[in-house]
């Protein structure tokens, strides 16, 4: 008898152990995709024109840098050789996960790290950003469509097809 409720402890703790983790886990990933809306419904940080002739923008972070679960769907790795061809019409958009609130100032700013190939918000914008560049819309209307969510619409799986 006493094996059997010794048995069931370990079962009880070992469930309870693991639905800790799951909640933890969808709430920690929940973060950047349920971020509020600012109070006063402005658009997050972006530049309004590119660089200025001579200026050098940040380096874009190389797919070869991605590993682990920055790496693991084709659609992450394809959004940095993407972003490698657009750094100016990046540098001009905003980006709705927020993360001028952590020092970007831009949709470019995601992908000199491993945020945009984390962030659902930024990869959707990115591949937005080269299907409108490459259908011929400037940065501007670029980013008009950006703030009016158009960019929400990508499926991630299809778009890492785009060339």
């Amino acid at each position: 008898m006493t094996r059997h409720f010794h048995r069931s402890k370990i079962v009880f703790r070992s469930l309870t152990l693991a639905s800790l983790f799951l909640v933890a886990t969808l709430s920690m990933s929940a973060e950047w995709t349920s971020l509020p809306l600012r109070e006063d419904g402005s658009v997050p940080a972006y530049n309004a024109g590119p660089p200025p002739k001579g200026t050098k923008l940040p380096p874009l972070l190389a797919t070869s840098e991605l590993w682990g679960a920055d790496a693991q769907n084709i659609y992450q790795r394809h959004a940095y050789e993407l972003a490698a061809k657009i750094p100016n019409v990046l540098h001009q958009q905003p980006c709705y996960c927020y993360c001028d609130r952590m020092g970007h100032n831009s949709l470019h700013s995601c992908f000199e790290s491993t945020h945009g190939a984390q962030c659902a918000t930024c990869l959707k914008e990115l591949y937005y950003s080269y299907q409108q560049h490459k259908n011929g819309k400037t940065a501007g209307q670029i980013r008009a469509g950006i703030i009016k969510g158009e960019w929400k619409q990508i499926d991630l799986l299809s778009a890492s097809t785009m060339n």
